[in-house]
């Protein structure tokens, strides 16, 4: 007998991206969406394919992705992203998973990034994988700050169709999120007791530039490469620069660590 499957998405102000994300997951036996402070029609849109939408506190990424496959009463989850999509061959390899139930207890899912309306191909963009699909008794989201991540009790396996990721459409896009993001990559960083060096504000925004546009061949993207290594080199000094801030204000708070 088949196996069946939950999909779990968590969203916060994603109007412009639920409705295609949740016509892509249409087939599933379930669609579960945790929403966290929305004030457009997310939670409106999302009613129009499942009953099970609920308003949730935010807590992190990590933590709500957790809370929402807690909610799920399938056996099988697949993760999906309010601004990823499921193609249709995407669609018909998970349900060879679900008839066979297994082999893998999970399985990574490639994907495909696109930036300001471009497919990137390199930079480390593709193909990306990331466990998205796993029995519910043996996945869990390790919960992090950011860059959250599955951790499978039991062997893991890799499909074969990949997964459309339409991040970042402009570059206000990119900015506004890196700003967000790198606040918490810092917290995690405080949280780890990690200690601040200044040479970091200067090599790892310049390795970081030259390891994606050169070496991961960034520069055959043309603009959008040089765009994308520029973004992620400034990311990173804001990462360390916002770590460093917050390592001087712990030590003047005597030592505790700041309150969320």
């Amino acid at each position: 007998m088949k196996s069946r499957l939950s999909v779990t998405v968590i969203t916060h102000n994603e109007e412009s991206n639920i409705v295609d994300c949740l016509e892509s997951a249409s087939w599933a036996d379930e669609i579960v969406v945790l929403d966290s402070d929305s004030t457009d029609r997310t939670v409106l849109w999302a009613k129009q394919f499942t009953d099970r939408v609920y308003s949730v506190p935010w807590h992190g990424f990590g933590k709500n992705k957790n809370q929402a496959i807690d909610e799920a009463r399938m056996e099988w989850i697949f993760v999906l992203d309010a601004d990823e999509r499921i193609t249709p061959a995407l669609r018909r390899e998970i349900q060879e998973i679900l008839k066979g139930d297994g082999p893998a207890d999970g399985y990574r899912v490639p994907r495909r990034n696109h930036f300001c309306g471009h497919f990137i191909r390199h930079l480390g963009w593709y193909p990306d994988y990331s466990i998205r699909l796993f029995r519910k008794a043996n996945g869990r989201f390790i919960e992090r700050e950011v860059h959250e991540s599955v951790e499978i009790n039991g062997s893991v396996g890799t499909l074969r169709e990949p997964m459309l990721h339409y991040t970042y459409r402009t570059i206000s896009d990119f900015v506004l999120r890196m700003d967000r993001y790198s606040t918490l990559a810092a917290q995690e960083l405080l949280k780890q007791d990690k200690k601040p060096h200044f040479g970091e504000l200067v090599w790892r925004p310049f390795f970081t530039f030259l390891s994606l546009y050169a070496f991961k061949k960034g520069f055959l993207e043309g603009r959008a490469g040089y765009t994308l290594a520029f973004l992620y080199s400034t990311y990173n000094f804001l990462k360390y620069y916002k770590f460093r801030e917050l390592h001087e204000q712990r030590a003047k708070d005597g030592g505790q660590p700041l309150e969320d």
